[in-house]
């Protein structure tokens, strides 16, 4: 059903009494079905946050239909401070968004426009937090603390598992397994829940913990370890400046992100590996990891960088940044996941910071938008191009368009359906026509305060979500 289709059957059924519309869900107290959510830093002198929606149908802030038009739609109940990203699960029906001026993850009805709780048991401030789609468990790395915490939302436990210098976590769409990184090292770590003969046999303290160990917690009675990667033949496995994995589509691979260079590394890649013996729940079945040999024969080379990716069926795409006459230049390489190959060699796109988070969705017709901060400290700055910092990239024709400079792009939603996408740069919030990269009227969506990210409430599917 087209997205007006969609909105007239909505609107026929509220007038009829009914407060569903499509894939069952409930129709919002707004009556919008096509919003977009806004993080806000800022707003006002009072306040450092607010969660705004806005209907992405008709790009306006207001009901179309009334003479008002500011009724400021917002999440009811919220009270963060600097809230910072969305992990949305449009179909769960639920946001969580991150608030880094409080370290506070709070959830978000989507059906009724309110907050609904927050994940408790964080400590501190994190630098990369992700909460399972079943909702059961919340992962976060705090640098600052030196430690990846484990919240199981199901028995109220937290588990803090020492890990210095822990930045970044990584989490499968199944829930199922995570993935610890540390800044500058070449070694990737994962938690496993223990069953109750583990949580007996590993108390009392690390002589008891078997080898890969790292942390179990707590010492007197461990609930989780957190684990080394090891081979086999019980060595650590060695990558190159791993920041991040994604996942294949059925679940089956881990690929983990070589940073490499612009990490302070020697050679960008990616790492596939199996991921069952990663699996964290418990009663499912675990296997071997594989050998440090089978490792590096299986690592695909990415000369272009590698450090940010998505998947997408059986072809990943894998964006980095490339060091040229001193200057990092930014970099979009094609894999080919049926062969482990690459199908398109490293394409210029917008420059960014090395190493720094970078943003990446897939929009309609054939579009991969791709959003990068610090651009115009880079190659393309250097050598007079074009210095945009979000990039259209046409994965049917391979075509590169640069939308102009309107500041760090760190936010980007796909409107699927309607043919444009929302995005968060230099602040406030700009639209462009996923047809031919044309930018769209954003005057009655602008904000005031800081605009940092943004997501498609009522998207088809959980995959509609930025890629951190």
């Amino acid at each position: 059903m087209s997205a007006a289709a969609a909105l007239v059957v909505a609107a026929a059924l509220a007038g009829c009494g009914t407060t569903t519309y499509f894939a069952g869900r409930t129709l919002p107290p707004s009556k919008l079905t096509n919003r977009v959510l806004i993080t806000i830093q800022n707003p006002n002198s009072s306040n450092s946050g607010l969660l705004q929606f806005v209907d992405a149908y008709y790009d306006i802030r207001f009901v179309y239909n009334s003479t008002n038009t500011n009724p400021q739609f917002a999440i009811s109940g919220f009270s963060g401070k600097l809230p910072t990203t969305i992990q949305n699960m449009p179909e769960e029906e639920l946001g969580e968004v991150y608030n880094s001026g409080s370290g506070v993850v709070t959830t978000i009805n989507y059906a009724k426009e309110q907050t609904s709780g927050s994940v408790s048991g964080l400590n501190g401030a994190s630098s990369s937090v992700f909460v399972t789609r079943n909702l059961k468990f919340a992962f976060a790395a705090s640098q600052s603390s030196h430690v990846l915490t484990v919240v199981d939302r199901t028995s109220g436990n937290s588990y803090p598992l020492n890990l210095p210098g822990v930045y970044r976590v990584s989490v499968n769409p199944g829930g199922s397994v995570a993935l610890a990184f540390v800044q500058n090292s070449n070694y990737v770590y994962y938690p496993r829940q223990l069953t109750a003969a583990q949580t007996i046999s590993y108390s009392g303290g690390s002589a008891n913990w078997p080898k890969g160990a790292v942390d179990c917690e707590p010492l007197s009675g461990p609930g989780w370890c957190l684990f080394q990667m090891l081979g086999s033949d019980g060595n650590p496995l060695t990558f190159d400046r791993p920041t991040k994995a994604v996942f294949s589509a059925d679940g089956g691979t881990a690929y983990v992100l070589n940073c490499g260079p612009e990490c302070g590394g020697s050679n960008a890649s990616v790492s596939p590996l199996p991921v069952a013996p990663l699996i964290f729940l418990l009663g499912q079945s675990s296997g071997s990891l594989p050998t440090q040999s089978t490792l590096n024969s299986s690592t695909i080379a990415i000369p272009g960088g590698a450090s940010n990716a998505l998947v997408d069926t059986s072809t990943m795409y894998v964006v980095g940044q490339e060091n040229t006459g001193g200057y990092w230049g930014g970099n979009l390489t094609v894999v080919n996941l049926s062969t482990n190959k690459i199908s398109l060699p490293a394409v210029s796109i917008s420059d960014g910071a090395p190493g720094a988070p970078s943003r990446m969705i897939l929009g309609d017709d054939d579009t991969l938008w791709i959003g990068m901060t610090r651009c115009i400290n880079g190659l393309r700055a250097n050598s007079n191009l074009a210095t945009g910092c979000l990039t259209m990239f046409n994965t049917s024709t391979n075509a590169v368009t640069l939308m102009p400079y309107n500041g760090d792009a760190t936010g980007i939603a796909a409107i699927t359906g309607l043919h444009k996408i929302y995005t968060a740069e230099g602040g406030q919030i700009y639209i462009y026509s996923t047809v031919d990269g044309t930018a769209i009227d954003n005057q009655y969506v602008t904000v005031t305060g800081t605009a940092i990210d943004v997501a498609y409430m009522d998207a088809l599917s959980d995959d509609n979500n930025t890629v951190y």
